[in-house]
């Protein structure tokens, strides 16, 4: 079955029409999974009515909603990861630098934007469709942590490492979910030297 071209109107392409409504459904769909009063329900009525926009729409970019929530997830930890990789290239050639960048940055995005660790770390959304997203971001990050020890800590990789990798990566996860909710009391530029001394510090012991 052939597809129609999107016409082009007003001097917008269709195209680039279809984007910019997706890009409204996704950031919609964040603002509902990411709100500070906890997660809203989300429904394609709701995520219509908060991005503004006809049903037709949201079936225009999305299955269900559930594909939404994927891809919102998918959104926010590719911005993040992307952001944090290029943060620790451009650190200097040191284990302490490289680490205080990628942490630097992973917190300085949530800082600018709550929701974004709300959607990556509250434990209102653990049992929902995302849980299987999270487990794999999860070990992406453990993975980066690994690599990044491998190369500046000379450190060989296998299980002691891996191990080590999981502690500090779940470790972390909590510190900023505590963060977030205020109960962990403490200034942004802290917890990134706090975090990166204790990186550092474990990270030797591999």
């Amino acid at each position: 079955m052939e597809t129609t071209p999107l016409r082009t109107y007003g001097g917008v392409a269709g195209e680039d029409r279809q984007a910019g409504r997706r890009a409204q459904l996704i950031e919609a769909g964040l603002r509902l999974l990411g709100s500070p009063d906890g997660p809203q329900e989300l429904t394609v009525r709701g995520v219509c009515r908060e991005a503004n926009l006809a049903a037709r729409y949201f079936y225009e970019n999305f299955a269900d909603r559930d594909a939404l929530a994927i891809a919102v997830y998918d959104h926010v930890i590719t911005e993040i990861a992307a952001t944090t990789l290029e943060a620790v290239r451009a650190a200097p050639a040191d284990a302490r630098a490289k680490t205080r960048a990628g942490l630097g940055n992973l917190v300085r995005r949530i800082a600018e934007d709550p929701r974004r660790g709300r959607l990556l770390f509250s434990p209102a959304l653990s049992a929902t469709v995302l849980a299987a997203r999270r487990v794999e971001s999860t070990r992406w990050f453990v993975h980066l942590l690994g690599l990044q020890a491998s190369e500046f800590l000379r450190v060989d990789p296998g299980p002691r490492l891996e191990l080590l990798s999981q502690v500090l990566v779940g470790g972390l996860a909590q510190a900023l979910t505590s963060w977030l909710d205020g109960t962990l009391e403490v200034a942004e530029d802290g917890l990134v030297e706090q975090c990166t001394d204790i990186f550092v510090q474990v990270s030797a012991l591999a």
